[in-house]
């Protein structure tokens, strides 16, 4: 059944879940190992967004088709990553576009300050761009956008880092999926730029990780670890265990979003395993002994 939620309804709605579309052959392939989604999900825990779902697919049209609109109808924010270059099988724009039944047309202003902003490599012949080439051909590619005609364009195509002289944009489609590049730096900072954009519809307080470090192994905490996340749960709260194979301590963590119940159920975790509070896992390993 078709979603009777609008795109502006989308763009305006509070902010609780979250999901990242990982678009590559290349990260399937193993030649590329993906960095934004883990980059995603820190932004996301930082300001209390629910990461509910990381996806790798290919680049291939009917799969990004599928996954950006059951996304789009199922989580509040859905960022994309990779696939919006300038060559054949970058497929991002084009995709997207036909999810919504909408048109890519040429964003002007991406346009401009991709010219403004561009720079010439050493080596490479001077660009023309009032003159129709392969090259310019290419370039356009990464300015024609998915656009709804009947929407404010200042809602679909954002430019958080303009100032910084970065020229690409973030377009938002369905007024919930944004568009960014595979580029871990250009990811990152764009995704960072998008922070005062989305501020006013996060209403959910951030979420609170106490890491607890503990010599114990998994096995023999594990009974009392089961019977903790029964009883915080209704709090909100959970319980997550992490072995560290290479080293002689676990990691045990509370997450949750109230920080007067985690402070009061603290010390009762770190006696019952035997641990102690850290603020980064492997802060208390053992140091090699010096070569005296």
């Amino acid at each position: 059944m078709a979603s009777t939620v609008t795109a502006d309804e989308r763009n305006t709605r509070n902010i609780h879940t979250a999901a990242c579309l990982i678009i590559g052959d290349e990260v399937l392939g193993g030649k590329t190992v993906d960095t934004n989604s883990a980059y995603l999900a820190k932004w996301c825990f930082s300001l209390g967004i629910s990461l509910k779902r990381i996806e790798v697919i290919e680049d291939d049209e009917s799969e990004i088709i599928e996954a950006v609109r059951r996304m789009s109808d199922k989580f509040d924010f859905v960022v994309t990553s990779g696939g919006i270059g300038p060559t054949h099988d970058d497929i991002t724009y084009q995709s997207i576009a036909k999810a919504f039944n909408l048109p890519l047309v040429l964003n002007q202003k991406t346009f401009e300050l991709m010219k403004k902003y561009s720079k010439q490599r050493p080596g490479e012949e001077p660009f023309k761009w009032d003159e129709d080439s392969p090259k310019l051909r290419a370039k356009l590619r990464m300015a024609e956008l998915p656009t709804d005609k009947s929407r404010d364009h200042d809602k679909q195509f954002l430019f958080p880092c303009e100032e910084q002289g970065m020229w690409v944009p973030v377009a938002v489609v369905n007024g919930n999926v944004h568009i960014l590049p595979g580029v871990p730096r250009i990811f990152q900072a764009l995704l960072d730029g998008l922070k005062p954009s989305i501020a006013p519809r996060l209403v959910d307080p951030a979420l609170i990780r106490v890491i607890i470090s503990t010599p114990l192994p998994e096995s023999s905490i594990a009974p009392y670890l089961t019977e903790l996340q029964e009883r915080v749960e209704p709090n909100g709260v959970k319980v997550g265990s992490y072995p560290r194979m290479e080293n002689k301590k676990n990691t045990v963590t509370l997450v949750g979003k109230d920080k007067e119940f985690l402070d009061s159920i603290t010390p009762e975790v770190v006696e019952n395993i035997q641990g102690k509070v850290v603020t980064v896992e492997g802060e208390d390993d053992e140091l090699p002994e010096a070569n005296l």
